[in-house]
């Protein structure tokens, strides 16, 4: 009985200190796998081509170029997919890819008012490339006031929304914080009980002493300056009494932040003047950085989390990604409460975050549901869930999969980088986001609608027509010189779905192709049919 007594409590010992070893990713699959009826409905581990097709889309903003399909569907190593997700991640492509994604969520495809796109493009993509931590970034980007010119690139964040402190707290407590508090600035929100009215003007207040001052001694260079008073009072509209509220700056659920008190007219370390930017000597919206980022606010860390599992997945834990409340709470809470934690204890490594979610058997299982299931819900992440590929990839994908992008590598020879390939691709990337990008200043939606321009884009655009004509070592100028059926169908398939094909696909190619004395047009048809079909307009 005392052996029993004390081997116990050593077993436990060892079974923490077993626990606390596991990557995370090894955590991520035993809390989504233990939910109850898991495995009836769990489909299997992806293909090698399912996979592939996905973490290249997901990672590098496009699906993989033929020759590397070929290589890692013929490779035998046990360990490739971890040793491809590693590679990836430390491409240009990868800090490209995370550019693109940031870049619409943060701005919404806002066009260029005062600080140039490209300027906050290659900021974020130098950023990722560097692995600066999120909260860094954040801080940067919310505290910058364009006057630095190292930082002028992120004050576009505020400048290209005019620091209008009514659209600032809106996207702020979306962006940042997973609450959309748009239906609370007049009264507390009439839907989310947890989003008060106190909420949305608590953020509001860091934001309401600051505006754009025109330097006209630097070429009428646009910069955020700050007033050093001002209170923030509100009213509900429902309010009978018509009650008149105060509130200093502050984050949801934390509170009011310290603020020091001056004598009358020494408020200013540059006072106000014609021509002169003001500068308080305490600064509201410089304490908006060091609040929202601080490890007290916890909601800070779960949205960036969750808005990060959504890339992988899918699907964010908290659905929609900016409705984080009580009344919609995770699919899995423990879940998300340890990647927020784990990916704040991690400084923030959003590369490190990513390849563990990468790592996963969540993220790796098939999207084909398993034997016997009928329907599985998206949010048990018990199969991979479709996600409709951005314009950004469709574009890049489409050209890589014609061949363009080869021709374009070729063309650049010993000058070939990513940022030399990215710039030729830039312009047609760009008639993609006309056609198939989110209004501007609209969230980019998951919801897959066609619109009529866009089937007139994809079936009678010159563009796309261009890149299935003969050309230098494209792909159509590669099947010409094939006569065999089934290796032409093969090459296709590998090319645009990074797939083999069925016997019953490449017996269609065969049908189609035979007889035709057009081989070209007919050769042409078939790669236009492959790229506008659903599969290839879906990340699997």
């Amino acid at each position: 009985m005392t052996m029993r007594l004390w081997f116990l409590p050593c077993m436990l010992l060892v079974s923490v200190s077993t626990l606390r070893a596991q990557s995370l990713h090894e955590r991520i699959d035993q809390m989504i796998e233990s939910t109850p009826g898991f495995g009836n409905i769990a489909a299997p581990m992806s293909s090698d081509a399912e996979f592939l097709r996905r973490v290249y889309l997901d990672l590098t903003g496009s699906i993989p170029p033929f020759e590397v399909a070929q290589q890692f569907l013929a490779d035998k190593s046990p360990n490739k997919r971890q040793t491809l997700i590693d590679r990836l991640l430390r491409s240009p492509e990868y800090a490209r890819r995370m550019q693109q994604f940031f870049d619409v969520m943060l701005m919404e495809r806002r066009p260029t008012k005062r600080v140039p796109e490209a300027d906050f493009q290659e900021y974020l993509r130098q950023s990722f490339a560097d692995n600066k931590p999120w909260d860094q970034l954040v801080r940067e980007i919310l505290s910058a006031d364009g006057d630095d010119p190292k930082l002028r690139p992120a004050s576009r964040f505020m400048l290209d929304r005019d620091a209008e402190p009514n659209q600032l707290t809106r996207d702020i407590s979306r962006l940042f914080l997973g609450m959309n508090l748009h239906c609370a600035q007049c009264h507390d929100h009439p839907v989310v009980r947890s989003y008060k009215q106190e909420d949305y003007y608590g953020i509001y207040a860091f934001l309401s002493r600051t505006f754009i001052f025109t330097d006209k001694k630097r070429k009428n260079l646009a910069v955020l300056a700050e007033k050093a008073e001002g209170d923030v009072t509100f009213v509900s509209v429902f309010d009978p009494t018509k009650t008149q509220k105060t509130t200093m700056p502050r984050m949801p659920g934390l509170p009011p932040i310290k603020v020091p008190n001056f004598k009358k007219g020494e408020e200013y370390q540059v006072k106000p003047a014609k021509g002169v930017r003001p500068v308080p000597k305490f600064s509201w919206r410089a304490q908006l950085a060091k609040e929202i980022t601080s490890p007290e606010n916890v909601r800070f860390r779960r949205n960036i989390a969750n808005r990060l599992w959504q890339m992988m997945m899918g699907r964010g834990l908290v659905d929609p990604v900016d409705f984080d409340h009580p009344d919609n709470p995770p699919s899995h809470p423990d879940l998300l409460a340890l990647l927020a934690d784990e990916f704040a204890s991690h400084r923030y490594d959003i590369r490190w975050f990513v390849r563990e979610l990468a790592l996963t058997r969540t993220y790796q299982r098939s999207s084909m549901l398993s034997a016997g299931a009928t329907e599985v819900p998206p949010d048990r992440f018990a199969v991979a869930n479709l996600k409709p590929l951005s314009p950004e990839q469709l574009a890049q994908s489409m050209m890589e999969a014609t061949g363009s992008t080869a021709n374009i590598r070729r063309a650049l020879g010993s000058k070939l980088t990513e940022q030399a390939l990215y710039a030729r691709l830039k312009p047609a990337i760009a008639q993609f986001v006309r056609t198939f990008g989110a209004q501007p200043g609209e969230p980019e939606g998951d919801d897959f609608e066609v619109t009529i321009d866009q089937t007139l884009f994809i079936t009678n655009g010159p563009l796309i027509r261009s890149w299935l004509k003969p050309s230098g070592e494209n792909l159509l100028a590669r099947l010409e010189k094939v006569e065999d059926a089934k290796q032409i169908a093969a090459i296709l398939f590998l090319s645009i779905f990074t797939r083999q094909p069925s016997d019953e696909e490449t017996k269609d190619v065969a049908d189609y192709l035979r007889g035709r004395t057009d081989r070209t047009q007919a050769l042409q048809e078939i790669a236009w049919a492959l790229l506008a079909s659903n599969e290839f307009r879906f990340n699997h």
